[in-house]
Order: structure tokens, then C-alpha cells, then sequence
């Protein structure tokens, strides 16, 4: 076979991208492999002859190349010959593979965005997020996982219910076809099985022309731990450990196995760095949530500084940097910490990590307790007070509030409905009832609401990988998906009298332990059209004419009531009526049992 040539690097500006790079003059890999003494790259281009197309030493542990006779959708693989054995590996910046243990495939990654530039994401006070495993969001007819032009379909769903950021568990290529994405094994690789590269870019397209704003889940405190070329990767190691891409001592070990990235090798700094930044500007991805965030700033996430890892901390403030001076503040970047620190989402320049915001222990932990508790005389509105006004930094938004997520719905723990029902069937007035009023804490409280996928058509059971969600639910709880898409419509003050719950400010208007009641105001600015009182009764009993001392005179119009039987027929529709305060500001209000009123002061 004749030799395939190359394009000296004289001849052609010097590569400054890693991975294989489409131009109109073939393809240019780079990779690096500082412990490699020759390097070749194989593939389709050149019938995988092992020593056709040798790379350029860069002297800096880059090796580079250009390759006219490559071209896209070709899958190829690198030939490192090092001192430690000859390896073949697929490329760490592969863009999609054909599967986790196949070959890289070149990209070619232009792509029709359209108007795409356009679409500007919801401001952070304005987010109602829905977290969704693309696997099991609309799962195909033969049983494999669900794919991105599936879950295109249910967005005009997600449109109507009044979702405007969807976010979205990990997406990179991990081993099998069944995976939560917790296990990347293939950093920057788009999972084969959800439909790759062009998979996504069609997703976030017509996402946005929904008006919905995308988020993706990256997992930086582990690589792996299967199916990993990047295990190794050149040969290199210590004590056995993972290479050049890992620590090779103590800082090494995660709940997730020895692979936690080096976090302060130069190399492996800009890895993480380009993946982050890869998502963003590729794929025009709104956002990131960065998935356990501890075990990058300590070795055991245990608070103890000796086992911290300042390296780690300067990486997410690097990362956070970047992306706040290159999208000037217009991304959501939101990390999963939960140890309550100010530091998340503190300024960089004040020494904090810099994150938009943070999922909160604060609010799922003792809300999804209370609402669980059996008995109503164990339920205490002083906690629920004190989660109500948590906040980290003077910012209320800096916290994402929740009572379901991928987490909580697992690993030993169920569904709210089913926590509640204590039973395999969910539908039970209590289970109803007591989920709903979680959700309207939930989408009136201060901070930025998620809903899981599902808990909207009341799914029942725990999260798993190979259960999807039944659909048909949305035809049998019809009413409970109505109640989820008026406290939206609420939230968002798509009425125009709700403005107050977009707002920073809170005050707690009752906390009444004997009868169960919590009741408070929200507001932006205050006044008409923005002062908002919601008034909760956490207790079986219906009450009737509750005295409450409103904020201000006039008409409070009651805009939402949870009891109302349209929602769903078991209820007890307890009626309410418009507050009229006295000059005491003082009025009455009826409420049904486990619900809640949404008041707002009219003109």
C-alpha cells in the first residue's frame, strides 16, 4: 500500500486545538503523550497501517500532524510506542465514538444553528428547571435508552407546562447502553446510544426555539472508572495507578474508584478547562451543574484541610472564571456541594468558587421530612420557616430548591408520593395532597424551583436507568400535572400579579405550630401586582376563617387554591375567597386540608 503522506507543521500554521480538527485541507491530530517515544495515527484514512502516518514531536509532549487524506466520519485511533509497551488508544478529545470500547470518529462538526445566536436564557430569578435522564425521558419502542430525537418530542410538553431550563444528566460517552452518566468514560465524547454529536446540537436547537435553556451535568471529580484509554494512557504510572491523566498516590482514591483527575498537572488542568468550555461554545449549552463538587476541593469531602486540594479549588475558579469573562455572566454555572458553604457561590475575587448557584441541603433534606412524617403533630413550622429563609451571600437565588432529584428518588430512596403512601400504589389522597403542597414550597419559596422528570404526572417508585417514564400517566393525573403548570404559571408571574415570587425578599407572616399553618410574603419591589402571600396548612384538618395579619391594606385576590377538585377528584375543594384586612390589616382565610392560597394584592 502507498504510504499516506502528511502536511509538515512548517507548512501549515501550527495546531493549537487537541483531538482530530476538520479543515479544508484534511485533518489535524494533536495529542498528549509526554512518555511516548514515537506516535502514529490509524484509521480508515490509511486501512489502519500502524506505521503510515507518524506524528510530529512537538518537544512539549504534543504530538501533532496533519493528514490530507483524512476526512470526516472516519474512525481512527492513536499507536503509542513508549517504554512501557506499544498502546493503541482512542483520542481523549474524541467528539463521539462509535462505542466505549471502539474507535474514535472524526467530526466534522458544522452545524445549521439558524438563529440560534438569538435565544437569550431566562434570567436566574426567572428559572424553573426540569431535570431530566435523557435514557429514560422517552425511551424507543425495542427497549434500548432513549435518544435526543426522542426527547425532542416531549418539549413542546415541557413548553406548556411552564418549564424554561431543562437539566440535563451526563451525557458523555459512557460503557454500555443503561447508565446514569455518573461513569464518563470518554470525557468529551457525545453518548453513541442518545444519537452523538448531532444528536445534541438538534436537541439544544429546537430546545431553544421552545424557549427552554440547556444545562448539562459534568462529572469532574472521577473519571471512569471502566472503559478509560485515558487509564494509562502512555504507559506511565506509579503504584499501579492511572497515568498521566490521575494522581498516582493517595489523591487518587473517590467513592468512585482511584481516578481522580491530577488536578495539578498543567495538562490535565486545560483537559477539564476545554471540556467545560468544549459544552458552551461546541454546542451552545446554557449551562453546567458540576456533578459532587467536594471531592474535587478535598480528597474526602470531609471538611478535615489536610486532605484539601487547593490545586482542585483553583481549577473550578479558573473554569468559572473563563466562562463568566467569555459569556459575560449569561450562563448558569450551578454546583452540586451540599454542605451549605457561602464559599460555592461567593466571588472568585473574594476567594470563593464562583458558581451561579448551588443545590441545597437546606431545603430538600428537612422539607422532603416534614412532608413525609406520618403524623401531623410531629410536623414543625419552624423549621419550614427557617428553610424558607436560607439564603447564601444575601442572594436567594444562589440556591436551586427541590424536593425530587435523580438522588433523592434513589439509592434506598423513593418517589415523594410513594415515601408518603408507604405502598407500591401512589394514588392516595395523602400521597397526592402532601406531594403537592411539597411542590408549591417548592415553587414559591426563594431560590431557583427543579422538578425531576416525572413528578409532574405524579411517577411514582425510585430512578433507574432501565425504568422510563410512563406517559400515560399524564392522561390518568391529569389534574396533578394542571396544579404543577398554575404554580408555575404563578411563579412566573405570567399573569402579571405575581412579580413579588421572582423576587429577593421574604418575610414570615406566621409560623403556627398548634394548627400547622405557615404562611408568608414575597416581593420584589412590593406593592400592586407584586406582593405575594401564600398561606399553608400542613395539617388534615381543614380550617376555616384563620385570622392572618396581611402586609397591606385592600383587596388580596386569592389566585391559586391546591384543594380545588378540578386538580384531582379526591380533593376536598374547600372554597376560598378574596382577603379583605380590616384596618388592622387583619383578615380571614379558609383553607383546605395539606393546602395551599396564593394570594396577590390587586389595584
Amino acid at each position: 500500500m502507498e504510504a499516506i503522506s502528511t502536511i509538515k507543521l512548517a507548512e501549515i500554521s501550527k495546531i493549537s486545538g487537541m483531538g482530530a480538527i476538520v479543515h479544508p485541507n484534511g485533518v489535524s491530530f494533536r495529542v498528549w503523550a509526554p512518555n511516548a517515544e514515537v506516535v502514529f495515527v490509524v484509521g480508515d484514512f490509511n486501512e489502519w497501517d500502524s506505521e503510515a502516518t507518524p506524528l510530529t514531536n512537538e518537544g512539549n509532549g504534543y504530538w501533532s500532524a496533519d493528514v490530507v487524506e483524512a476526512k470526516a466520519e472516519q474512525n481512527y485511533k492513536y499507536r503509542l510506542c513508549t517504554p512501557f509497551g506499544e498502546f493503541l488508544r482512542n483520542d481523549p478529545y474524541a467528539k463521539q465514538l462509535t462505542n466505549s470500547i471502539g474507535n474514535s470518529i472524526i467530526m466534522d462538526t458544522t452545524f445549521e444553528w439558524e438563529n440560534d445566536h438569538d435565544f437569550v436564557m431566562p434570567n436566574f430569578n426567572e428559572m424553573v428547571i426540569y431535570e431530566l435522564h435523557i435514557g429514560t425521558f422517552n425511551v424507543k419502542e425495542d427497549g434500548k435508552p432513549g435518544d435526543f430525537y426522542g426527547a425532542i418530542e416531549r418539549l413542546e410538553y415541557l413548553k406548556s407546562l411552564g418549564i424554561n431550563a431543562i437539566e440535563i444528566m451526563p451525557i458523555a460517552e459512557f460503557p454500555g447502553g443503561f447508565s446514569w452518566g455518573y461513569n464518563p468514560a470518554h470525557p468529551f465524547a457525545v453518548e453513541s446510544e442518545y444519537g452523538g454529536v448531532a444528536g445534541l446540537k438538534e436537541f439544544v436547537k429546537v430546545a431553544h426555539k421552545q424557549g427552554i435553556a440547556v444545562i448539562i451535568d459534568v462529572v469532574y471529580n472521577h473519571f471512569g472508572p471502566t472503559d478509560m484509554d485515558l487509564w494509562q494512557f502512555d504507559g506511565w504510572h506509579e503504584d499501579n495507578m492511572g497515568g498521566i491523566y490521575f494522581y498516582n498516590d493517595w489523591r487518587s482514591k473517590t467513592p468512585w474508584g482511584d481516578t481522580r483527575p491530577d488536578y495539578g498537572r498543567p495538562e490535565v488542568r486545560q483537559y477539564i478547562r476545554d471540556n467545560a468550555l468544549y459544552w458552551l461554545e461546541e454546542f451552545h449549552i446554557d449551562g453546567l451543574r458540576m456533578d459532587m463538587i467536594p471531592y474535587i476541593r478535598n480528597v474526602n469531602a470531609d471538611g478535615n484541610p489536610n486532605n484539601d486540594l487547593q490545586e482542585g479549588y483553583s481549577l473550578i475558579q479558573w473554569i468559572n472564571s473563563e466562562i463568566k469573562s467569555k459569556f459575560g455572566g449569561k450562563k448558569f454555572t450551578v454546583a452540586e456541594d451540599l454542605h451549605s458553604l457561602n464559599s460555592i457561590t461567593a466571588p472568585i475575587e473574594n476567594g470563593g468558587l464562583g458558581y451561579s448557584s448551588q443545590w441545597t441541603a437546606e431545603f430538600v433534606h428537612p422539607i422532603r421530612d416534614e412532608i413525609i412524617k406520618m403524623n401531623d403533630g410531629d410536623r414543625n413550622m419552624d423549621i419550614i420557616a427557617q428553610v424558607l429563609t436560607h439564603k447564601y451571600n444575601h442572594d436567594v437565588f444562589e440556591r436551586v430548591i427541590y424536593t425530587e432529584s435523580h438522588d433523592e428518588v434513589s439509592n434506598g430512596k423513593a418517589r415523594v408520593v410513594q415515601e408518603i403512601a408507604g405502598q407500591e400504589d401512589v394514588n392516595t389522597w395523602f400521597a397526592k395532597k402532601r406531594s403537592t403542597l411539597g411542590a408549591a414550597l417548592m415553587l414559591t419559596a426563594p431560590g431557583i424551583p427543579m422538578i425531576f422528570q416525572g413528578q409532574d404526572m405524579l411517577e411514582d417508585s425510585w430512578f433507574q436507568d432501565t425504568d422510563p417514564i410512563d406517559w400515560s400517566r399524564i392522561s390518568e393525573f391529569k389534574g396533578i400535572t394542571k396544579l404543577y403548570r398554575d404554580l408555575i404559571y404563578v411563579r412566573l408571574n405570567k399573569g402579571g400579579f405575581s412579580r413579588g415570587l421572582m423576587g429577593q425578599h421574604i418575610e414570615i407572616l406566621k409560623a403556627d405550630n398548634q394548627n400547622k399553618v405557615i404562611a408568608y410574603h414575597r416581593w420584589m419591589d412590593g406593592g400592586v401586582n407584586d406582593s405575594v402571600v401564600v398561606v399553608m396548612n400542613f395539617s388534615q384538618k381543614p380550617i376555616e376563617n384563620y385570622l392572618l395579619n396581611f402586609p397591606l391594606g385592600g383587596v388580596w385576590i386569592n389566585r391559586f387554591n391546591s384543594d380545588w377538585n378540578g386538580y384531582n377528584s379526591e380533593f376536598d375543594n374547600q372554597e376560598s375567597s378574596n382577603a379583605y384586612p380590616n384596618q388592622q390589616n387583619i383578615a380571614s382565610v379558609s383553607i383546605g386540608a395539606y393546602s395551599v392560597l396564593i394570594y396577590s394584592k390587586s389595584e
